[in-house]
């Protein structure tokens, strides 16, 4: 199956209101700071336009610009300077160098950027946003510095946005940054349900930021707070209909990582228990898609989990019953030729079946042996 980002289907939300959304908090917060009002579109047409940043970021491209950083190449976050180069990097990023990447200097030691970082801060604060004061419009030119400003997404290209940097981050071992900015698209979304309640479009969104969460976590160690995430991922997630494969999916590989937590932490039982759960998602799934290939695999390997807990709590005859099952759906699987990119994990679960069959054989030739 595709990843699908979960934003994928957003569509920008129309802004009744006359302003005319501007495209990085600099400007805007330049715009307001000279009491300046946006202009209407004209020809009748909508006020609002998509948002644009002038440092060209977006969920769409490739963009590596002023704030991101050249090694994990997401933003900057816990901005440190090479000493003498001065050249500048995430913290994690630069600390397993010796020589700066870019030209190549001795770093002889990292001093903390924090006026940079305070930059990068208010830039993400602010991406695809309006800024707003909580003043009345007709008096919005007499605001001072001190009046609270409320910021409003004016596209939900926003969350796309935070996802990708987020996912570089982690791809470069930057956890605590690709947290840092899956929290603040968490924080959004939750901001959203809060206005416009539970739509499915929104639950599928959290669900599978909470998951991303999750993974963050556990890649550190922190096995409880990734079980946390986990279950409030799968608690939204099951708000949602049993129809969408790439919802039910995300839904069941969180209880997947659940029971895989629990399993390494010693509760077999409770591993078992999220085994399962997330084998009764899957057939659910395939129910509505029988002739979808990914589904039949989804359902073999939760099979096989479920088998490999039931193994180690003793219970071997529903053990064996399931990874006979597991094995029949993966035989009697014909694949098309466009899904050929499954066949190699059609074979790599078939052969782990097989190897615990022949392992069960095995133990009971030697004690058929010994007695």
């Amino acid at each position: 199956m595709t990843p699908v980002c979960p934003f994928v289907k957003a569509s920008r939300p129309d802004d009744g209101s006359p302003r005319k959304p501007g495209e990085c908090p600099i400007k805007h917060g330049a715009e307001h700071e000279g009491g300046g009002k946006a202009k209407k579109e004209s020809g009748g047409e909508s006020a609002t336009v998509s948002p644009k940043c002038p440092f060209g970021y977006d969920s769409q491209t490739f963009k590596l610009g002023p704030l991101s950083c050249m090694i994990c190449q997401a933003l900057l976050f816990d901005c440190s300077k090479c000493v003498p180069c001065s050249h500048v990097y995430c913290k994690v990023c630069i600390s397993r160098f010796k020589d700066c990447p870019l030209c190549g200097a001795d770093v002889e030691k990292i001093e903390a950027d924090t006026d940079l970082q305070s930059v990068v801060d208010r830039f993400i604060d602010g991406h695809a946003r309006i800024k707003r004061s909580h003043v009345d419009m007709d008096k919005e030119g007499e605001a001072g510095e001190n009046k609270k400003v409320i910021y409003e997404d004016v596209s939900l290209e926003r969350g796309a946005f935070l996802v990708q940097q987020a996912m570089r981050a982690f791809r470069a071992q930057n956890v605590e940054s690709a947290k840092s900015r899956l929290s603040l698209c968490a924080e959004d979304i939750r901001g959203r349900i809060e206005t416009v309640g539970n739509t499915s479009e929104l639950c599928s969104q959290l669900g599978a930021v909470l998951g991303m969460l999750g993974d963050c976590c556990r890649a550190v160690g922190d096995a409880g707070s990734a079980v946390t995430y986990f279950e409030e991922s799968v608690e939204f997630l099951s708000k949602l209909a049993a129809a969408d494969l790439e919802i039910t999916h995300t839904h069941s590989v969180s209880l997947n990582k659940i029971g895989d937590l629990k399993y390494y932490d010693g509760d077999l039982e409770a591993a078992r228990s999220y085994y399962m759960r997330s084998l009764n998602v899957r057939r659910d799934a395939i129910k509505h898609h029988p002739s979808v290939s990914s589904q039949t695999l989804d359902v073999a390997v939760s099979l096989a989990k479920v088998a490999d807990a039931d193994r180690s709590i003793g219970n071997e005859d529903a053990a064996l019953d399931r990874f006979h099952e597991a094995i029949k759906l993966l035989e009697s699987l014909t694949l098309k030729p466009e899904e050929a990119g499954l066949e190699q994990r059609r074979l790599s679960v078939l052969e782990f079946l097989n190897n615990q069959l022949a392992e069960k054989q095995s133990d009971c030739t030697s004690s058929s042996l010994i007695s």
